[in-house]
Formats: C-alpha cells, sequence, structure tokens
C-alpha cells in the first residue's frame, strides 16, 4: 500500500531517476506543449484520485478494526479525514518541490508559480469534492438496497460471506484502541460514547457496500486508460507523464488492496504465482508484439541471419564495388570546394545524449557555420555518431538542404534550436503507461504497411511535429542528394543486440564499414564487424525505411525507447548506437582508412571535428561515502558510468595508429558540453557537496529539458576552450590556399 507513495516521493525529490529526467515529469508537466495552470490540473486531479484510491483500500482492508465506525454516520468520510496524514505530508512535500524547482529551473515569477500551484490544488481538491460527493450519494442509494437482499446475494456467494464473517472476526478480536477521531468539520471527538457495534448483518452490507464502490471505480479508471490509449494520437488526449504514471499507481493500490482482502495472508503467494504465470506467458509468446522499423516489409520473407550469410555478403567483391561506386561521391565533394587548392576534408563526429546532445550540436554546428560563412556542410564529406547527436545534426543538416533549395530563409535562426529542444519524453512515458503496459491494439498504415503502435511510434511522431515535420522523408529521399554531395554523407551505426556487431545504415552502399581489407589475406583471421543495411534487408524494402525509424535506431535508449526488431531470422534487436562507439569517431577512422589513397591525393588532410557532450579530460573525482544498496550496485554502475571513457581510450588509439598509415595531415579538434568549469574555484569543497553541485548543474540524459538546462547547453558555446576549438577548425580551413601556394 505504501510502494507508490514511497517511490513517488523518491520521484519528485531527484532520488529516483535524476539523471534520466524522470523527476522533471513530476516537477515540470507538459500538456499541449506548455506547462501551465492545465497540466498541473490534470496532475493533480489524477493525484486526489490516486488519494482517494488509497482511502478506499484501507477502509476496506483495516476499517473493520475500528468498530465504532460501524455506527457513525458516514463513516468512510471520517476514516479518510483520518488516514490523511500521509497524503497531506506528500503532497505538501510535492508542493514545496514543485515551488522550488519552477523558482530555480525555469525562472517563473510569483504570479506564474501561483497559478500552477492553484492548478494542482485545483485537480486535486475537485477530484476529491466529487468523489467523496459520489459516495455519499451513492452509499446511501447502495445501503438501501443492501438492505433488503444482501442476505440473499451473500449467500450466493460462498467466498463473499466466508471473507465477510473473517473480517467480523478480526473486529471481535482486534485489540486496537482508538480514544478520539476528526470529523467532517475537523473537530475532534472522542469515542468513549460509542459502543462497540457488532451486527453481523450490518457489518457484512458495509463489506459488500464498499467493496462495490472499489470495483466500480478501478472498473472507471481502467476504462479511462483504455480511451486515453485509444486516441492516443489526439494531443488533447495526451495528458502529462506524471498523471499517467498516477493513473497507473492508481491502478496498482486497488489491485494490491483487492488481493490482500480476498487472499489475507495469501497474498504475497498469489502475487508471486501470478508473476510466474505472467512470466511464463511472456516466455512463451503469448504477449509478444513486434516493435518494428516502419517502412519495412515484415510480411515476406525475412533476411536469414547467421554467420554464413555474413561471409557470403562480405566478399573481397562487395568490398571493391562499394568501394568504387563511393568513389564518384568524393570526386563530387571535391569539385563543389571552393578554394583554388587541395582542400581539407572534414568528418563531423557527434556524440549521443538525448535532446542535450541534439541541442548541444545544433548549438556548435551553428556557430560554427556562421564562422565559416555558412560552408561547413560543404566541407563536410560525412557525419557519423550517436543518439541525439545524430538528431541534432539530420535535422541541421535538413535545414541547410531546405534553405539550399530556397524553402526556408536562414538555417541559423533560434527557432530552429528551440524546436529541437521541444519536449519528447511526455508522449513516450504517457504511451508506455497507457498503452505498451497494457494490450497492444492500436495500428496505423504507412506508405502501404501495417504496423503496430508503440511509444517508438510515440517518439517519432513527437519529434515529427517539433521539427515541423521537415524530417518525414524515406532512408532514399535522401540517396540522390548525398551522392551529388549537395549534403554530407550521414552514417547511422546502431548496435545489433544478438551480437554486439554495428548495423550501418546509409543510402550508400557501405560493405566496406563491415569487412578489413585486411580480410582478402588468408593469414588474417578477422571478424565481420557489421551489417550493412541496405544490401542486407534489400528484399525487405530497406530503401523504404522511414527515416525518422532510423534516427530513432541510433537513439534507442533502454527503456525509454523500445529496441526495434528487424525481418530476419532470427530477428536483428537494434539498440543505440552510444553501446558501441557513442561518439563516431571509429567510423569515421575506418572510412578514412579505406578511402586513404585518394584522401592523401586529393586533400591537403582530414580533420575529424568532435562535437561532444561531456568534457573528455574531467578531473579525477573524490570518491564519496557509499551506502549499502551504492556499494551493491556499484561494480555494474562502475562499467556503465566508464563505457565513455573506455571508448575515449579506444578512439585515441585509432587516431594515433591513423597518424602511422595515413601519410597526409591528420587533425582533431573537439568541442565539449562541459559544466565542470563552472565549479574550478570551489575545490574545496566536500567531495559529496561538489559532485551533487555538477550533477544538479549539467542537463539530465533524456528527451526533455528544462528551462535553465536549455540555456546552460546555448551558452557552453561561449567557453574559452570552445571558442578556441571553433577558430582552430576556422584557421585550419582558411590556411588552405597558404599551404598550397
Amino acid at each position: 500500500m505504501l510502494f507508490f507513495w514511497v517511490s513517488l516521493v523518491a520521484v519528485f525529490t531527484g532520488n529516483f531517476g535524476r539523471i534520466l529526467g524522470i523527476p522533471y515529469l513530476f516537477l515540470d508537466p507538459e500538456y499541449l506543449n506548455r506547462v501551465d495552470f492545465w497540466s498541473f490540473f490534470i496532475v493533480g486531479f489524477c493525484m486526489g484520485g490516486f488519494t482517494a484510491a488509497f482511502n478506499i483500500s484501507c477502509y476496506i482492508l483495516y476499517g473493520h478494526e475500528y468498530s465504532f465506525l460501524g455506527v457513525l454516520e458516514r463513516p468512510f468520510t471520517k476514516f479518510s479525514i483520518n488516514n490523511s496524514l500521509l497524503p497531506i505530508i506528500v503532497n505538501v512535500a510535492y508542493l514545496v518541490f514543485i515551488f522550488r524547482f519552477q523558482l530555480e529551473n525555469e525562472f517563473r515569477g510569483p504570479g506564474d508559480l501561483f497559478w500552477k500551484i492553484l492548478g494542482y490544488l485545483a485537480g486535486f481538491l475537485g477530484m476529491l469534492a466529487f468523489l467523496y460527493t459520489y459516495f455519499r450519494l451513492t452509499n446511501k442509494d447502495i445501503f438501501k438496497y443492501l438492505t433488503g437482499s444482501v442476505d440473499k446475494r451473500l449467500k450466493k456467494v460462498k467466498v463473499n460471506r466466508k471473507r465477510a464473517l473473517d473480517k467480523l472476526k478480526e473486529v471481535r478480536e482486534s485489540k486496537n484502541r482508538v480514544d478520539f477521531y476528526w470529523d467532517e468539520k475537523f473537530r475532534l471527538r472522542p469515542t468513549a460514547y460509542i459502543n462497540d457495534f457488532y451486527d453481523k448483518e450490518a457489518i457484512l452490507k458495509v463489506f459488500d457496500q464498499n467493496h462495490f464502490n472499489l470495483v466500480l471505480i478501478e472498473l472507471l479508471i481502467i476504462v479511462v486508460v483504455l480511451l486515453l490509449g485509444f486516441f492516443m494520437d489526439n494531443p488533447y488526449f495526451q495528458i502529462p507523464a506524471a498523471a499517467s504514471a498516477i493513473l497507473f499507481g492508481t491502478i496498482f493500490i486497488m489491485l494490491s488492496g483487492a488481493i490482500s482482502y480476498w487472499f489475507r495472508s495469501w497474498g504475497l503467494i498469489f502475487s508471486i504465482t501470478a508473476f510466474l504465470l505472467l512470466n511464463f506467458l511472456v516466455k512463451m509468446d503469448v504477449f509478444r508484439s513486434l516493435n518494428p522499423a516502419f517502412g519495412l516489409n515484415y510480411k515476406g520473407s525475412r533476411a536469414e541471419y547467421s554467420i554464413k550469410t555474413l561471409s557470403d555478403r562480405n566478399t573481397p567483391e562487395v568490398y571493391n564495388r562499394d568501394v568504387e561506386s563511393m568513389l564518384p561521391v568524393l570526386e563530387k565533394w571535391k569539385a563543389k570546394q571552393k578554394t583554388t587548392g587541395k582542400p581539407k576534408m572534414v568528418f563531423l563526429c557527434v556524440s549521443g545524449g538525448g535532446q542535450r546532445a541534439a541541442l548541444w550540436t545544433m548549438r556548435v554546428m551553428q556557430q560554427m557555420d556562421s564562422l565559416l560563412d555558412g560552408t561547413l556542410l560543404d566541407n563536410t564529406m560525412m557525419i557519423t555518431g550517436a543518439s541525439g547527436g545524430i538528431v541534432g545534426a539530420a535535422y541541421y543538416r535538413e535545414l541547410f538542404l531546405r534553405e539550399k533549395n530556397g524553402e526556408i530563409e536562414n538555417r541559423m535562426e533560434n527557432q530552429y534550436l528551440s524546436k529541437i529542444a521541444m519536449d519528447n519524453l511526455n508522449p513516450m512515458i504517457f504511451s508506455l503507461l497507457v498503452n505498451d503496459m497494457f494490450i497492444r491494439f492500436q495500428y496505423f498504415r504507412y506508405e502501404g504497411e501495417v504496423y503496430l503502435k508503440d511509444r517508438g511510434y510515440a517518439f517519432e511522431n513527437q519529434l515529427n511535429r517539433n521539427t515541423d515535420m521537415i524530417m518525414e522523408k524515406k532512408l532514399k529521399d535522401y540517396q540522390e542528394a548525398e551522392s551529388n554531395a549537395e549534403v554530407p554523407l550521414l552514417l547511422m551505426a546502431p548496435t545489433i543486440v544478438n551480437d554486439g556487431r554495428k548495423l550501418y545504415i546509409s543510402t550508400q552502399d557501405v560493405g566496406f564499414m563491415t569487412t578489413n581489407a585486411a580480410s582478402t589475406h588468408a593469414e588474417l583471421i578477422t571478424k565481420i564487424r557489421g551489417v550493412d543495411f541496405r544490401s542486407f534487408f534489400k528484399e525487405q524494402n530497406a530503401d523504404e525505411l522511414r527515416f525518422l525509424s532510423a534516427l530513432r535506431m541510433s537513439a534507442t535508449f533502454p527503456y525509454i525507447t523500445p529496441n526495434i526488431e528487424l525481418p530476419s531470422d532470427p530477428p536483428l534487436e537494434i539498440m543505440d548506437a552510444g553501446i558501441s562507439d557513442n561518439y563516431g569517431i571509429s567510423d569515421a577512422i575506418r572510412f578514412v582508412y579505406v578511402f586513404r589513397d585518394w584522401i592523401e591525393e586529393n586533400t591537403s588532410g582530414v580533420v575529424i571535428f568532435s562535437v561532444r557532450d561531456h568534457q573528455k579530460n574531467a578531473e579525477i573525482e573524490k570518491k564519496a561515502s557509499e551506502s549499502i544498496v551504492q556499494k551493491f550496485s556499484s561494480p555494474i554502475s562502475s562499467v556503465y558510468n566508464n563505457l565513455g571513457n573506455i571508448q575515449d581510450l579506444n578512439n585515441d588509439s585509432r587516431i594515433e595508429f591513423a597518424t602511422e598509415w595515413f601519410n597526409g595531415n591528420l587533425y582533431q579538434i573537439e568541442v565539449e558540453y562541459n559544466t565542470n568549469t563552472m565549479f574550478e574555484g570551489e575545490s574545496g569543497l566536500p567531495a559529496e557537496v561538489l559532485l551533487e553541485r555538477k550533477q544538479n548543474e549539467r542537463a539530465s540524459l533524456n528527451w526533455h529539458l528544462t528551462t535553465r538546462e536549455k540555456k546552460n547547453i546555448i551558452d557552453n558555446i561561449n567557453l574559452v576552450s570552445n571558442q578556441q576549438a571553433l577558430m582552430r577548425l576556422k584557421e585550419l580551413l582558411e590556411a588552405e590556399e597558404e599551404e598550397e601556394e
């Protein structure tokens, strides 16, 4: 009964899910892309329903222990008033945290804060008023009905009667003593004058009556959740994710109460059994539902995924064929360079990091493009990376293409930063709670194919709306522009969960990325590093893949977005590109290696321009004291926390080795989203305090950003180190002609 209350407090206080930004769903709820009176009203309304459900369940489970309630008028109302200490404490704390968060992170004025708090209170109290009015009216009518029929109905259902009689026995054996209680007017009233109430039939009526109300409300909530799921595409039905979570909690607590009521001490055994049964059914694929990549054909034949097929598809002939097909693209890239000498080839490597990385990448590209008079993408041969960075880079590339075609005026306007920073988390969590966790029954049609809706669908559609649907394209729609070097190649490389290989998604044939050239030498034993998506899934309409689905495959963060399953046998399960290389460096170096001869002959060097969403060479933190729970989870968390460091070390080695086999000039430039510099003068603070302040300042890893976080990310470009890095790239590109001369 207390689990959800504890979970709720843990979330809004930031003790659970802070890194993922989960507390923001409760502290800054969005409705119709706004955080206002109505968004807080909906959250408060659902919280009022949860509080009422908590009191109903408690009343059914424990109300019988207080026999004096049986002779009081409106016993449930009085029970709820006296059971309200916990809800009051939690709600007051919740409001305090909302106030602090809005003041410190959203920079709200007193008037705005007042309306938001008022919205929450209006929703909360409005729901309570509605429900308790309903209880007062219906209890009277139901009681009259039960007076004449309860015995007959109870006798027909032996389980009901036995359960009620057991409760009656507990009443008689109860040793709970209550001397005073609060009435509806919040007056403290004694119980001494009230005689113990042991009328068997009356007790049975009360139990039956309140259980009936519990069932009605539970059914109503389930119907509401199903309706929300049915109309999930309608923005007006997309209630704040916090409200959805509270609705889910309401169902949970009412089911828990029902199980405890019916099964008493057997409740735990029943729950375990039910879980094991559910686990078995899931294992048998009874509830299995596909999370597809939209645009692909899942109805026809499936591509065989095995070592044999990988070997057959990754031959020296395929390698050489794809290398030859890429050479004209390189020539066209060279032809569009405006320098009279040999140009420098830029590889834009963008790191993952959710929405903060998307916004940071956009900000860096705009700033760098401004310094280069709009020629950044003309100098760039390829964009690689992961997650949010790829999303931001893809959006900016589309803006570049549209500006070139005269469809927009200026891709460097601040409005585009605002669009890529718009919330994308709320629709996903909403879909998870009202659709994915229940029976998925909604379908939609895309280019003649029918797919089940899931939170991945919600992610794509919200990103589509946020960016004015300018990326509503298929993979093949970028093929001509990339082949003609009108825009840089965009190479997406999500991870194949089945075996850890990369899935290379591109409009071009990139078989040379999947196999080492050295594999043509029989004396070397190498492992196929990846799968060329376009050729491998050719029969499944790879070119028809929705471009937003391709972006989602590179940005599939565990639990938040579902892993995509591709039409192969066995099905390839796709996850975030950041698992293998969060920075895209390895793929850029791989491309340079394959085409090193051409690059050495036709360019004056290669620039690896890395846009990172965190500091590379951060100070080593002093280890703070750990709790028992932290010590238990430390081995696992240490691996996860150091994954980026491990990838950095591997990428640094690749670049170091590249200086040996690459005979041209190789430059590496990095810009970093770095909040640690804000605390350089505070090294005297305790380790725990300093670490907490750094964590609070840094934008969370999710698809929702607060106003403070957005400002922090945008302003980070002004760091001295970042400005120096941008100027260094400008100097390198402007020095081409001088070097040739």
